[in-house]
């Protein structure tokens, strides 16, 4: 499947399941997927520099997309934090490349995760949904050999949906494979 497929999908199937499930009367009333930001905190990075690059460089081969830097907003003493010191790595996905990732999450990623059972399904209130992924491994363009430390990200799926349900049924619909209640 290539991402016009799940971009076809969406129209074709899903946004008819969305009106029918929902009632909704026009096309532009039901959710879609907005955008896909991928973020890792990186606090260990205050010791060693070198945690930054690595990860900017794993990101950036997940996703296919140059990862930017994030930095500290002010000076926290105990963590040993100055302001603007580089402390994660951050993906904005639209569009295309979106498409192309959530492909690759569902169909080839989430699988290679140990003792799956599928994804908690707690929205944020708004129709978003937040993963976390406690090793980056399970992508297949990381080489395993490579990696000194296992670094976890969370992956948010921002949509356009006003309710929890809205959201949860989109992205379901698109085949996230949440947990059974």
């Amino acid at each position: 499947m290539n991402t016009a497929s799940l971009k076809q999908d969406y129209q074709e199937r899903i946004v008819p399941a969305l009106m029918k499930e929902f009632g909704y009367k026009s096309v532009m009333q039901t959710p879609k997927l907005e955008k896909i930001v991928l973020n890792q905190g990186l606090g260990i990075a205050v010791a060693d520099k070198k945690i930054i690059e690595v990860a900017i460089n794993e990101m950036t081969a997940i996703t296919g997309q140059k990862a930017v830097q994030t930095v500290s907003k002010k000076d926290i003493s105990n963590f040993k934090l100055r302001k603007k010191m580089p402390i994660g790595v951050r993906v904005t996905l639209r569009g295309d490349r979106m498409y192309e990732f959530l492909e690759r999450l569902i169909r080839v990623a989430l699988p290679r995760v140990r003792d799956f059972k599928g994804i908690e399904n707690k929205l944020d209130g708004r129709g978003n949904y937040t993963l976390g992924i406690e090793e980056q491994i399970i992508f297949p363009e990381i080489n395993i050999d490579n990696i000194s430390r296992l670094l976890g990200m969370n992956i948010t799926f921002v949509t356009t949906a006003k309710t929890d349900e809205e959201g949860f049924a989109l992205l379901k619909e698109f085949g996230l494979p949440f947990k059974k209640n």
